[in-house]
């Protein structure tokens, strides 16, 4: 593979360079601000939450500054980490499960990520946000599934499901809409991604602060 492949696919971006995508590589501040602002509001495990909040932002702003396939990596690999870290916190903080079955339910993350991806029929104009769509619906289960174990949890969860659909939204409207809005939406897919990952973030700290969670 050559990571140094250019990558273009975003409707903002128009040519090869470094501020191509001005717009998006500048809005990935978001996460840093969202991390920074968090990080003496918290403690614990949640601080871990933030730091790799704040390294999604630096690999994002380096995709859509180099956009490269190597910086593409550098943009998604945080992501995955957050995501599956995420997971694991919940099954430990939110189910109480033992580290082995917290670990198993974040190995059952892909099997079940695959499958929503693959699905016979996806949703149109999805397309590359399948992968996303498929976290915020674990997110809407679990809060479904946490209803009257931690109510607080599960509406604290039922709106970070909302915001991520809602920046998926903006994420697959970037092509479709690019000829009309020639800056493009994906730079709301990151302003609002900052909230709803800083927003996740606060619903575990109040759990653990609570005393639910506590030792886990």
């Amino acid at each position: 593979m050559d990571w140094g492949q250019p990558v273009d696919g975003y409707c903002e971006r128009l040519g090869p360079g470094l501020w191509a995508e001005p717009l998006n590589a500048v809005t990935n501040l978001a996460f840093l601000v969202v991390a920074l602002w968090l990080w003496p509001r918290v403690a614990g495990r949640a601080r871990l939450l933030c730091a790799v909040l704040a390294v999604i932002g630096l690999g994002s702003g380096l995709f859509h500054t180099f956009a490269q396939a190597w910086a593409g990596l550098a943009d998604v690999l945080p992501i995955a980490v957050f995501v599956l870290l995420y997971l694991y916190l919940a099954n430990r903080a939110y189910w109480r499960l033992p580290v082995g079955l917290s670990l198993l339910g974040v190995g059952l993350f892909f099997p079940y990520a695959a499958l929503v991806v693959w699905l016979p029929a996806p949703l149109p104009g999805v397309g590359g946000s399948a992968a996303y769509l498929a976290v915020a619906l674990l997110i809407a289960l679990y809060a479904l599934a946490l209803r009257r174990r931690l109510p607080h949890v599960a509406r604290g969860l039922a709106l970070g499901a909302a915001l991520l659909a809602l920046s998926i939204t903006f994420r697959a409207l970037d092509g479709p809409l690019c000829a009309a809005w020639p800056i493009g939406t994906h730079f709301l897919w990151h302003l609002l991604n900052a909230a709803m990952l800083g927003w996740m973030i606060v619903v575990y700290h109040r759990h653990m602060v609570a005393g639910s969670g506590a030792g886990r």
